[in-house]
This record gives structure tokens, C-alpha cells and sequence, in this order.
């Protein structure tokens, strides 16, 4: 049967880095699906249009293909706020439900990470995983991943754009972010990234074994 993980958690709280490790360990494909909500930015951007023009959003997330989640301006801190923004439109939501249900229903299984897979994308996935970390230890993280970008922002910059996307993320009416009933929930604050993934994975080797 095909495993399906999926992990949920704030910005910065690790589960993109946790989710890579655990799909190159377990031989699984893996998505990032903030990538899809950045691209959708990205895409109403380089078309000229406002972020709160909710038709121009809703188009672009009709017509995302795969090759825009190549792009490096995906990984800079404006588009992280941006997709915070384009993510509250319940029709960029609905257009991209089908999207990572697909990718999800492959024959291999799959682990995505992001805010609403184990509530709304896989909410039958096998294990569900919540991470996450105190504000000021993500936006640590944050600035540091920043920095080995050469991008210099200040700490406290960082600090309050997550807390803003927490509440914008936490708060929205469309699929908000929350842990899912059944999922572990992983607090990262004092862990580093090999003892969060040893945690995540004695998670993932109990549910296999059931």
C-alpha cells in the first residue's frame, strides 16, 4: 500500500528540510506545496497584476505548470509573504487542491509538506506530522538560511513578518492552519534537524509497523 506523509507546520519550522530528508530516505517523491502558492505569486507579479486581484491569482493557479516551481525567486523572502497573501483566495485553494491531490495519489506514495495536508489535501494519509517551533527560534533559522543567500535582513524583520503570517495562515477562512486530530505534533524549538528527523522518523517506522 502507498505511504502517504504528510506534514503541516508554520513558516520556518523545519518541515521543508525534515520532509526532503524523510522522502530521499524512504525512497518517496516529495512536495513542497508552498512552492505552488510562491509560483502562483510569482506568475500574478511577472503578469503586472495586484496580489489582491483575486481573478488574476485564480488564473494563474489554473494554469501553473511544474517547470514554474524552478525558478530561484521562489526562495526569496518577499514571495514567502506573497504566497502568505495569494493562499487566503479560496479559488487559488480549490485550483490547487486537485493538483497535490494528484501528486499524492501516485502509486508510490508521496510525503508533501505545507499548512493543510493532513486536514484537507491527504486528510487519509497514513502518518501526519504538525512541526513546529517558537517564533523566535524560526526567525533565527530563517535569518540564517537567508544569509547563506547573501539576502541581509534584520532579525527582528523576520520575526514579525512570521509572526504575521502565522496569524494571516492561522486566521484565514479557507483551509487555516491547524494540526490535523490525528497528527503527531513535533516541537523543533530545541531539536536540530537530525534529531527531528530521528523523532519524525520513530513516528513514521510505528505507523508502518501497524
Amino acid at each position: 500500500m502507498p505511504m502517504v506523509i504528510a506534514i503541516d507546520g508554520p513558516a520556518a519550522s523545519g518541515k521543508g528540510t525534515l520532509a526532503k530528508r524523510l522522502a530521499a530516505h524512504y525512497g518517496l517523491p516529495h512536495l513542497d506545496t508552498g512552492l505552488l502558492y510562491r509560483a502562483v505569486a510569482l506568475t500574478v507579479i511577472d503578469a503586472g497584476y495586484n496580489l489582491d486581484d483575486h481573478q488574476a491569482a485564480a488564473r494563474a493557479a489554473s494554469a501553473l505548470i511544474v517547470d514554474r516551481l524552478a525558478d530561484p525567486r521562489l526562495r526569496e523572502r518577499a514571495m514567502g509573504d506573497a504566497a502568505s497573501r495569494i493562499s487566503a483566495v479560496p479559488a487559488v485553494r480549490a485550483a490547487l487542491l486537485s493538483w497535490q491531490q494528484r501528486f499524492a495519489g501516485g502509486d508510490d506514495g508521496a510525503v508533501l509538506d505545507g499548512r493543510d495536508i493532513g486536514t484537507v489535501v491527504c486528510p487519509n494519509a497514513q502518518v501526519k506530522l504538525f512541526i513546529t517551533a517558537a517564533p523566535e527560534e524560526r526567525a533565527r533559522r530563517r535569518h540564517l538560511e537567508l544569509a547563506r543567500r547573501g539576502e541581509n535582513s534584520p532579525l527582528s524583520a523576520i520575526l514579525e513578518d512570521i509572526v504575521a503570517r502565522d496569524a494571516r495562515d492561522a486566521q484565514r477562512s479557507t483551509a487555516p492552519l491547524k494540526a490535523a486530530a490525528d497528527a503527531v505534533v513535533l516541537d523543533t524549538t530545541a531539536l536540530d534537524a537530525d534529531e527531528a528527523f530521528e523523532a519524525a522518523r520513530a513516528v513514521i517506522d510505528g505507523a508502518r509497523r501497524h
